[in-house]
């Protein structure tokens, strides 16, 4: 077995405290000869959710021999409220012990760049790994396995039942649900995310007409009582009165028959979409990546696919799927569909000319038109969010997960980390504030003069009369809030660190197999280097008039089996995307180390 570098695994410490354990305090101690896999995650970062659901195998496979620990690290001011955290960790099924750390103690500690990030500490108290980004399992669990043989051998291995505690269900209708449909017949569809299912409710939003989904995390087609779902959100309506589902986690579109409750699929394999994979052909053939929401949109289905910052397109007739707009690039870039970029879109509302979109990671409301152009009504970009009202241009909103066309041409924003609707009308180009005191809204849907709001974290449907005249709030204004890396103005050398996993190679087969890209906030900070390129290193020339800024990265490498007996070798790609503060400072560091896979020097 090849020498592994170790270094010792600093403390878990964070103000917020432990969820998912009895007794307060968990320590690095306690958990001595059992293997750490540390898990620094945020709630809004659909990486973050990937790695959750990437790890569930192994959780399970090694349950006696290794303790995952999810460190919570806030990107956003409203995931640094302990509560919000509580509650995401039961929305997603985290089933192991958490730390929230609001003031990132622990990710400091640990010298994390990126959500998400895994490390793995060893039974002696030492960190053997380190990997950014996701698509790092296969990879992990290799050593896991490495390391259950050399501390077994060694006596350093611990057995048993971890440090997890289940919380008490609770008993409510709904648990976190995600979006709302209103049916031809009056009644409410939601679907009811934490518990994997669909509720079909009467008019008045809480009596329940029938439950569509076993209520089983599962990708099964059937009857009602029998489907399969795997945390669902969007809802629509098709022209011939069924209901199109986006199953998140399954990375599929669900069909509903309204009349029998049949549930069928539409378009996705159950895997999730990597680089390389195909982004176009028959629906059921394509992979998709945690599409969000749905909406009928000159004729075809749109998805916010959020899985991959993409806008993809659903033909019912053709029963075809492909890539409407978007690069797979992480940020806030109108034009043209093919070269526009987004952050993890995750509502939609059409209109007849109009498709808007609630673009969360950017805190942005932004719209597609009828020749596949896109626009920003409001936001500017993946650092900078509040609650701010007035002329579009410099109008906050944080993290919005829905928006609902309204008849007189505005659209609704259910501005979820704001805990507010917020109404952007396109004839002003103001912002106004409908309503405060929502937990969490994640949709909203017309009834009549009322417009009903799903308050996602209040585990229920919350009816409200439109406003004549809009809520007054007090403006506030936030930026994420990250320790910059000092730099030294001029060249900096940028290194993303990749180690191929123990009995892999990089994959040639078809060209270079790692890809970088690189651009900046503001534009200005590069002078040289921006762009993209297949070496994972590059000189940077940085402007020294521009004193602080974020550097955005992201890379991409694909590796495969190192077994030449092996004709159909298991590959695998591993990507992260970083936003790195820097600050220009005389005797900065003039070499910027970013890990994906490995352990940096």
């Amino acid at each position: 077995m090849a020498k592994r570098v170790r270094v010792r695994a600093p403390e878990l410490t964070g103000k917020g405290g432990w969820i998912n354990t009895v007794g307060g305090q968990l320590g690095l101690t306690e958990l001595r000869g059992r293997i750490v896999i540390v898990d620094f995650w945020t709630f809004c970062c659909v990486n973050c959710l990937h790695v959750l659901d990437e790890l569930r195998e192994l959780e399970e496979k090694h349950r006696d021999t290794v303790v995952i620990i999810g460190v919570h690290s806030p990107k956003f001011v409203h995931e640094a409220e302990h509560q919000a955290v509580v509650d995401a960790v039961e929305r997603y099924g985290v089933e192991h012990p958490v730390l929230d750390d609001p003031e990132l103690a622990t990710w400091k500690q640990y010298a994390v760049r990126a959500w998400p990030t895994l490390v793995v500490i060893d039974p002696e108290g030492y960190v053997v790994a380190q990997h950014a980004g996701e698509g790092h399992a296969h990879a992990i669990a290799r050593l896991v396995e490495e390391l259950e043989a050399e501390h077994a051998a060694k006596g350093t291995l611990r057995r048993g039942d971890g440090p997890y505690v289940a919380p008490e269900p609770e008993p409510t209708t709904l648990r976190f649900p995600g979006k709302a449909l209103a049916l031809p017949s009056g009644n409410l569809l939601v679907s009811d995310t934490t518990r994997h299912q669909l509720v079909e409710l009467e008019g008045d939003g809480e009596s329940v007409v029938r439950r569509i989904g076993s209520g089983v995390r599962g990708f099964v087609d059937g009857a009602a009582e029998e489907a399969g779902f795997s945390e669902p959100q969007g809802l629509a309506l098709l022209d011939d009165g069924s209901v199109v589902v986006a199953d998140t986690v399954n990375h599929a579109l669900r069909r509903l028959d309204l009349a029998t409750g049949e549930v069928s699929t539409l378009a996705g394999t159950g895997r999730q979409w990597w680089q390389g994979s195909p982004t176009s052909g028959p629906a059921r053939e394509v992979d998709l990546s945690s599409p969000w929401d749905v909406a009928l949109f000159g004729g075809k289905v749109w998805i916010a696919m959020a899985g991959v910052h993409q806008l993809w397109a659903y033909d019912p007739e053709g029963a075809t799927v492909g890539v409407a707009a978007g690069t797979t690039n992480e940020g806030l870039v109108d034009g043209p569909g093919a070269e526009a970029w987004f952050a993890q879109p995750s509502g939609l509302a059409a209109t007849a000319d109009r498709l808007w979109l609630a673009d969360s990671e950017t805190s942005a409301l932004r719209w597609v038109d009828l020749d596949g152009s896109v626009h920003t009504a409001v936001g500017t970009g993946l650092f900078d969010f509040g609650h701010r009202d007035g002329a579009a241009e410099q109008a906050l909103l944080q993290h919005p997960l829905g928006a609902t066309a309204l008849p007189d041409g505005s659209v609704a924003v259910s501005d979820t980390y704001n805990h507010a609707l917020r109404r952007y009308d396109p004839a002003t180009g103001e912002v106004t504030t409908l309503a405060t005191d929502l937990r969490e809204p994640s949709d909203a849907v017309l009834v009549g003069d009322d417009i009903v709001v799903v308050e996602s974290a209040r585990h229920r449907l919350t009816r409200l009369r439109l406003p004549e005249e809009a809520v007054r709030v007090e403006s506030v204004a936030h930026r994420t809030q990250r320790a910059a890396t000092e730099v030294a103005s001029g060249g900096l050398r940028l290194d993303v660190v990749f180690q191929a996993p123990t009995g892999q190679k990089l994959d040639t087969r078809y060209g270079p197999s790692t890809r970088l890209l690189v651009s900046s906030t503001p534009p200005e900070l590069l002078l040289t280097g921006e762009g993209a390129g297949t070496d994972l290193f590059r000189v940077l020339e940085l402007n020294p008039a521009v004193t602080e800024g974020v550097l955005h990265v992201s890379a991409m490498a694909a590796s495969c089996d190192d077994d030449p007996a092996n004709e159909y070798p298991a590959c695998h790609v591993h990507q992260q995307d970083w936003g790195v503060p820097v600050r220009l400072t005389e005797g900065g560091t003039d070499r910027l180390p970013l890990v994906l896979a490995g352990m940096a020097d």
